[in-house]
């Protein structure tokens, strides 16, 4: 399938290179530098349609419009070696949140990606945008978890909604999108849609499908949680019926997709059965939208798999032809046995006892959506 090209921008710069989390942490974030470097020997960042900028860090004051200053405050001690019981009640210096070296610049960074990729978007610089250092949907005002320090998907989604846009926020990270589900539990102007492995069997333990929103933001917020050992075809069938439609109703002005890849088989921290195939597929489905994309990465804790799948979704967003992305084209060298085929994942096969149970508890997830969610959008 051929995309019709629009303007797609990559966001990274090799200031996001000098930070890693510590050595023991399986959060590496080298993956953003190892994703850029294939598809720039893919030739896939010039011509086209197709750029690549720098990111602009966030200012304090861009952090604060969702962040406690207080906390804030303690991110900036804790890497002085400054940590109080405050800030580790706050889940700094956690195995999940650990402390690093240069990590405030980093989070500053990082997120600032995200906003800059909305502003682009605003200034119609863009029409697409991905920030694969990006995706830190657990981070609260005042408080880390789960890696993530700073929300940049909630500051970007601020950046837009300031500036009048309605936002769709997909979440296909295998975690739950807590903290971005919270930031907007009670608003109308950002949908969040979260797939997710069901809360019951992962952290953050949370993404039901009766949280759906308080007041103004009464249905609009859905969560799909997803069965250990979700497949390709039983995860694109949630996608079809319960958020597709979802999206068509909403019409928002923007869509964001947070494109974690710890959905994937084989990832250590999670226990789908996911290929990067479906996520082409997807993205494919969401373009076809005809809606300005600002994607950004997430998890995903195998980092050839999750830089292979974020390469192929580098080239979907650039309207290329994926099919036969190979090991030939423009001459890269993927440097694995396991790449030979080019981006695409071997197809996986499932028990089909499994199957059916899996498709059965994901048909009822469905279910419960049409009935709660789907009529307040008049579905």
């Amino acid at each position: 399938m051929i995309i019709a090209q629009r303007k797609s921008v990559f966001l990274h710069s090799p200031e996001l290179e000098k930070f890693s989390y510590p050595e023991q942490s399986p959060f590496k974030t080298n993956r953003a530098a190892l994703t850029r470097n294939t598809v720039f020997s893919m030739g896939l960042l010039s011509g086209d349609g197709r750029s690549e900028q720098p990111p602009v860090s966030a200012t304090r004051l861009e952090l604060e419009q969702f962040h406690k200053p207080c906390y804030l405050d303690a991110i900036v001690a804790a890497e002085k070696g400054h940590l109080t019981h405050q800030a580790f009640a706050m889940g700094l210096g956690t195995p999940d949140c650990p402390v690093f070296r240069g990590m405030y610049e980093y989070v500053c960074l990082a997120s600032g990606a995200s906003i800059t990729g909305a502003r682009l978007i605003l200034s119609g610089k863009a029409d697409i945008a991905f920030n694969p250092s990006g995706g830190y949907h657990h981070a609260f005002p005042d408080r880390a978890a789960g890696f993530c320090y700073i929300n940049d998907i909630v500051l970007a989604a601020l950046t837009l909604t300031k500036a009048g846009r309605r936002v769709a926020f997909v979440d296909l990270d295998v975690h739950h999108s807590d903290g971005v589900q919270a930031a907007f539990y009670d608003r109308s102007d950002v949908m969040t849609i979260s797939m997710h492995e069901d809360g019951r069997n992962l952290f953050p333990g949370t993404g039901f499908e009766d949280e759906t929103g308080n007041g103004p933001g009464k249905g609009y917020c859905v969560n799909v949680p997803l069965p250990v050992g979700t497949y390709d075809a039983a995860y694109k069938l949630a996608f079809d019926e319960a958020v597709m439609p979802l999206l068509k109703a909403y019409n928002p002005d923007v869509i964001m997709l947070e494109l974690g890849m710890d959905t994937l088989a084989g990832d250590p921290l999670a226990h789908l059965h996911l290929t990067n195939n479906v996520y082409a597929d997807i993205v494919s489905d969401v373009m076809a939208l005809n809606r300005p994309i600002l994607a950004t990465g997430g998890g995903g804790y195998n980092v050839d798999n999750t830089v292979r799948a974020w390469s192929l979704i580098w080239s979907v967003l650039c309207g290329e032809q994926t099919e036969d992305l190979s090991i030939g084209m423009g001459g890269v060298m993927l440097q694995s046995t396991e790449w030979a085929g080019g981006l695409r994942d071997r197809v996986l096969l499932t028990d089909a006892g499994r199957r059916g149970m899996i498709e059965h508890e994901i048909r009822q997830t469905i279910g419960k959506l049409h009935s709660s969610v789907f009529p307040i959008h008049g579905l």
